[in-house]
């Protein structure tokens, strides 16, 4: 994304999470999930816009009563790369399949 549209691509994001809680579009884990893929695409840093967009997914889960996500740390002794299971899921939230990161998050 470049510079420029990072402001108003945030604006959006904002105004489509508000909505979706407003008017309960998705459940909690589901709207925590969509704003943390959002944000991620957008990259409104150099670094950390993972962590950042992890961080407010469980914000955001939180505040609707809801438990913090895990994000695969129950699987951290199996075998696999747990950042490769990330990366696949957010791939597949790319395709508008976001099943994959929702399970992710509360592995």
């Amino acid at each position: 994304m470049n510079p420029w549209e990072i402001r108003p691509a945030m604006r959006t994001l904002l105004d489509d999470v508000r909505y979706w809680l407003a008017n309960g579009s998705y459940p909690a884990d589901e709207i925590a999930v969509r704003f943390h893929h959002r944000l991620v695409a957008i990259r409104p840093f150099p670094n950390g816009n993972g962590r950042l967009s992890r961080l407010m997914a469980d914000l955001v889960v939180t505040l609707q009563g809801g438990e913090r996500f895990t994000w695969g740390r129950a699987h951290l002794l199996l075998p696999g790369d747990t950042r490769t299971r990330y990366i696949e899921a957010l791939r597949a939230a790319d395709s508008h399949d976001l099943g994959p990161l929702i399970v992710f998050a509360r592995s």
